[in-house]
C-alpha cells in the first residue's frame, strides 16, 4: 500500500532530558496507526512534528512525497488534520457553527461560506451522528457529543489523514467505545488513515492496524498488534508484569499481573 506520509530521522529537543532521536515513520493509506508508551516519551510530540506544529531540528517530514516545510499552511491543511487534547467545552458556538471551520483551507481570502460548502458540513455532522444537535451549542451536550462534534470540524475539511491526540481522554467507558467505534467507522466506509496517540493499551490493540510503541524519545517497536504483544515488551517498556490473554469477541487483551 501507497505511504501518504513519511518522517525522516525526526529529532527535537526541549531539554537534555526531553528529546526526539532520529525517528523515521511511515504512513500508508487506509491504515490505523496507534502510538503507545508510558508519559513523557514523546507521543504527542511525534504528532507535532508529524503536522508541522512543531519545527524538527534536524531530519524532515515528507506528504505524499513533498517536504512538508516546503508547503503552505492551506495546502497541508487539505492533505491533513489534527485534533489536540485539549479543547474549549463551554463555547456556546453551535455544533454547526465549530463544524463550518473546517472548510475555511477550502476558501480564498476574499471568500465567505456559499452553499457548495453545506454539502461537506452536512456529510461531517451525518457520519459522526450529530445531525439531531447541529443547532445546540457545545456547552450543552455529553462529553462524548463534544469530542464528536471536534472530529466532525476536522472531516469537514475533508482531508485523506486524520491525526488524534488522545481522543478518548476525559471520557468515561461508553464514550471512550463510541468515539474509537467511529474512528474505526471513518477508516472503513471513507478510507480515511487515521494515526492517533493513545493510554489505553487494550483500546490500541482492538482499534489499530498497526502500533508504535515509543520509551523516553525513541521507537522501541512497531508492528501489528500480534506482533507487539508480548510479556517483554510490556515489562521493558512500562515496567510491569502482564498477561497475553485472547478471547472469542474481544480477541487479545492484557491484564497486568501487578506492580
Amino acid at each position: 500500500m501507497e505511504d501518504v506520509l513519511t518522517a525522516d530521522q525526526l529529532s527535537f529537543g526541549f531539554s537534555d532530558s526531553y528529546y526526539i532521536k532520529e525517528l523515521s515513520l511511515r504512513f500508508k493509506k487506509r491504515e490505523v496507526v496507534s502510538i503507545i508508551g508510558p508519559n513523557g516519551s514523546g507521543k504527542s510530540t511525534v504528532l507535532r512534528l508529524l503536522t508541522r506544529l512543531l519545527k524538527p531540528a534536524h531530519g524532515a517530514v515528507y506528504l505524499e512525497g513533498k517536504p512538508l516545510h516546503t508547503l503552505s499552511s492551506k495546502n497541508i491543511a487539505k492533505k491533513l488534520t489534527m485534533l489536540p487534547q485539549i479543547y474549549d467545552h463551554r463555547s456556546e458556538m453551535t455544533v454547526r457553527d465549530l463544524v463550518k471551520f473546517g472548510r475555511q483551507p477550502h476558501l480564498k481570502w476574499y471568500e465567505d461560506y456559499h452553499q457548495s460548502h453545506d454539502t461537506y458540513i452536512d456529510w461531517a455532522l451525518e457520519a459522526t451522528r450529530l445531525t439531531a444537535l447541529q443547532h445546540r451549542p457545545l456547552s450543552s451536550l455529553s462529553g462524548g457529543e463534544r469530542q464528536r462534534a471536534w472530529i466532525a470540524m476536522a472531516l469537514a475539511q475533508k482531508t485523506p489523514i486524520l491525526f488524534l491526540d488522545e481522543p478518548t481522554t476525559f471520557l468515561d467507558m461508553y464514550f471512550q467505545f463510541e468515539i474509537l467505534e467511529l474512528v474505526k467507522s471513518l477508516n472503513e466506509r471513507y478510507g480515511l488513515t487515521i494515526v492517533m496517540v493513545l493510554h489505553d493499551v487494550n483500546q490500541a490493540i482492538r482499534y489499530s492496524d498497526r502500533l508504535i510503541v515509543m520509551k523516553a524519545g525513541e521507537i522501541i517497536l512497531e508492528g501489528t498488534p500480534e506482533e507487539m504483544l508480548t510479556a517483554e515488551m510490556f515489562k521493558a517498556v512500562y515496567g510491569v508484569d502482564v498477561l497475553i490473554k485472547e478471547d472469542e469477541e474481544m480477541g487479545l487483551f492484557v491484564v497486568p499481573k501487578g506492580i
